[in-house]
């Protein structure tokens, strides 16, 4: 099935709106010649003779003032679609936003992300969900707009990733414990009872290549799937946790905190995007505004 020539919509429009040949020819500047055929045409598209002569003018059948108004409303839709993007006016802006983090994003940068997006743009909610994995399943189908993490081999080749800080891991116990109060060895270090994260419920964690290479085997007393309960149970027991350090500052309010007695690559996080919003203004504004963010609350 072949489709039909699109920019006969444009004519039918211009004549129905001038109500003559020459008229509508001299508006889209054509001859009449050309316009007349155009006519013909559409005659012969729509199997109407939409306009007819009647004394020395032309007038629109009923098929015609049908289509007239909805001719108009087709071309202006059009129009809209094709025409540049008009500048942001955020003060105008009204849209959900969905952003997918892991614990202690909404924790540590969360209150100051949502009093500069508000006082830009007051229209503008945010919506916090939490991320179970690394699948960009969601970015895809348009389910989140906006992510941060590391990115991991599950991620789509599509997705769009730009750094948003480094990280390290450092080791978490409460106040009072043996390790606040002594140098931290990797004996003393892998002595201790540890509390693992891992959302699949491996046994391993980020340390257990170093431990390895030295030939040490850490006590793994339980596993948790957050930074959240690892921090908590750290807070009321000897439990170490091993945790990065910026993605949860405000988590570890009231531990003590101290480097790994090892060295340990730093991890990135990234703000993570599906492609088709990469031009998007408002979404650009709201990329904007979380590094803008992070970038302050880490310098501070």
């Amino acid at each position: 099935m072949s489709l039909p020539d699109f920019n006969l919509l444009i004519t039918l429009d211009v004549l129905l709106t001038e109500g003559g040949v020459a008229r509508a020819a001299r508006r889209l500047r054509l001859s009449p010649s050309a316009m007349s055929r155009a006519l013909a045409r559409l005659r012969e598209t729509t199997g109407d003779p939409l306009l007819v002569r009647a004394g020395r003018g032309l007038v629109p059948t009923p098929r015609a003032l049908e289509l007239r108004e909805r001719v108009g409303q087709l071309v202006q839709s059009v129009e809209s679609v094709l025409r540049p993007v008009e500048a942001l006016n955020l003060k105008k802006l009204t849209r959900t936003f969905t952003l997918r983090n892991r614990e202690g994003f909404v924790e540590n940068f969360g209150p100051d992300l949502i009093a500069h997006v508000r006082e830009q743009a007051p229209g503008v909610t945010l919506r916090f969900v939490p991320k179970v994995d690394k699948d960009s399943t969601p970015l895809r189908d348009g389910s989140v707009d906006l992510e941060t993490g590391v990115i991991g081999d599950s991620m789509g080749p599509e997705v769009r990733a730009q750094a948003l800080f480094r990280d390290r891991f450092v080791g978490v116990v409460r106040m009072g414990h043996p390790l606040s109060e002594a140098p931290v060895t990797p004996e003393r270090y892998a002595g201790g009872s540890h509390v693992l994260i891992s959302r699949r419920a491996l046994y391993r964690g980020p340390v257990d290549g170093r431990f390895e290479a030295l030939g040490l085997k850490p006590n793994i007393a339980t596993i948790v799937s957050g930074f959240a309960e690892a921090l908590a149970l750290a807070r009321s027991t000897d439990l170490i946790a091993t945790v990065p350090e910026r993605s949860t500052g405000r988590l570890r309010a009231g531990l003590f905190c101290f480097p790994l007695p090892f060295a340990l690559p730093e991890i990135t996080i990234s703000l993570l995007w599906h492609p088709r919003l990469d031009a998007d203004p408002a979404h650009r504004w709201l990329r904007e505004c979380v590094r803008k963010v992070c970038m302050e609350q880490l310098a501070g």
